[in-house]
């Protein structure tokens, strides 16, 4: 029930933080989702690059729980499929890429941090 209770409050300052930067960052192309998709996948990547030298909580807290509501992959894919295409596909493969490429390097952080 704990465990729950964590995944639930950080799943609630995700989505408060993602809804402020979409709001601040409102424009032509969607910059907030792009923003919290990346800031989402670098703070994963550290998470489990760190291994496991985290409590369980702080990971059910920050992991599970900001992470899983700080990302939105269902928003990215509307807004892919409003925006022209000329846009859609490079803010696509940025958002996709740049995940990836986030990911790996605050990977390789948080096990670098550890050694």
């Amino acid at each position: 029930m704990a465990t729950l209770a964590l995944v639930l409050l950080g799943g609630a300052a995700g989505a408060v933080v993602r809804y402020l930067v979409s709001r601040a960052l409102l424009g032509r192309l969607p910059w907030g989702t792009l923003t919290v998709n990346l800031a989402g996948a670098g703070l994963l990547g550290f998470l489990v690059g760190l291994g496991g030298h985290l409590p369980t909580w702080l990971l059910a807290l920050l992991g599970t729980g900001l992470c899983g509501a700080l990302t939105t992959w269902s928003t990215l894919a509307v807004e892919l499929a409003e925006l022209p295409r000329r846009r859609a596909i490079p803010y696509g493969a940025i958002t996709i890429l740049g995940g990836l490429a986030v990911a790996a390097l605050t990977w390789q952080l948080g096990a670098a941090s550890i050694s």
